[in-house]
């Protein structure tokens, strides 16, 4: 008779990479958006790989989650683990379509900085089609299937991400408007433009450039930036001007600059690139024609 015992089966590989970006990411929440399930989808992954291993992996607080030392002695091989298996699926994505290529902005850099540039970056790499997709949350090129991606990202998280220009922001307003202004006092009684993802520059370019004047937050809200623009040029108030994006309008005198006084922020426009661009040569001819002076 032949003996043919059970297959000894290892952790779902799903509960494995439920793990490894918990433990990258520092919570169950960011491990959840990266991988596009439920915090709570997550931590069962996590407690199906604990019950398995007979062992702890996070500890959880009311605090939130924090590694064991036995997570963090493990950790860092499933990580080089995923790594390599992204890179294998890269390549493999890139040899089977190699004229095609895939960026991931930002919506306001994807609507506003990118277009003008997407011609020449077809014409650098050589491809023949360009999808674009805007996201909030810069995707993790080892991992999900982009080629580029351009994100304003904190400074200190530079790594091995690309600056292609600091973020500097200063009040832009249609040139009548901007008439009716001579110095940080005017603003008041003025209808200030805001935009949700950065919800935060009126009192960030306040606090630095005119700490001394009083100012109000009521105005309304854009959760697309570009639109926010568009009302800026239409002459229905003043919005807080991010200098790589509002450049165009300036330059074509659709917008202009009534109080100039900037203030640089703690975060720079960057560029990710896959492993197959930044080995290409035609790399330095792509990074020329992107900084502001290519």
């Amino acid at each position: 008779m032949a003996v043919n015992p059970p297959r000894y089966k290892g952790p779902p590989l799903n509960a494995l990479r439920a793990f490894e970006a918990a433990a990258r990411l520092g919570g169950f929440s960011a491990a959840a958006d990266e991988l596009s399930v439920t915090a709570g989808a997550i931590a069962q992954h996590i407690k199906s790989v604990e019950a398995w291993a007979g062992a702890k992996l996070f500890e959880r607080k009311a605090q939130g989650v924090h590694l064991t030392d036995f997570g963090r002695s493990i950790v860092d091989d499933f990580t080089i683990a995923f790594d390599r298996v992204g890179d294998a699926v890269q390549a493999l994505r890139e040899k089977a379509t190699t004229k095609s290529l895939r960026i991931a902005a930002l919506p306001a850099v994807a609507q506003i900085w990118l277009p003008p540039l997407l011609q020449k970056i077809r014409d650098i790499l050589g491809v023949e089609t360009v999808s674009v997709s805007a996201m909030e949350r810069r995707p993790n090129l080892k991992r999900e299937p982009y080629d580029m991606s351009f994100f304003y990202t904190e400074n200190c998280e530079k790594g091995s991400l690309i600056l292609l220009e600091e973020d500097i922001i200063f009040p832009v307003c249609a040139p009548a408007l901007a008439r009716e202004i001579g110095s940080a006092d005017d603003f008041e009684g003025q209808n200030l433009l805001h935009d949700a993802g950065w919800r935060y520059d009126w009192a960030t370019w306040f606090e630095k450039a005119a700490p001394d004047v009083r100012w109000s937050t009521q105005g309304p809200t854009f959760s697309l930036y570009d639109i926010a623009i568009k009302e800026a040029v239409n002459e229905a108030g003043v919005l807080m001007g991010h200098e790589t994006l509002v450049r165009p309008y300036i330059e074509r005198g659709e917008l202009a600059v009534p109080v100039n006084k900037k203030v640089r922020l703690d975060q720079s426009l960057m560029m990710d690139v896959s492993k197959a661009i930044r080995n290409s040569p035609a790399f330095d001819e792509l990074l020329g024609a992107l900084h502001p002076a290519g």
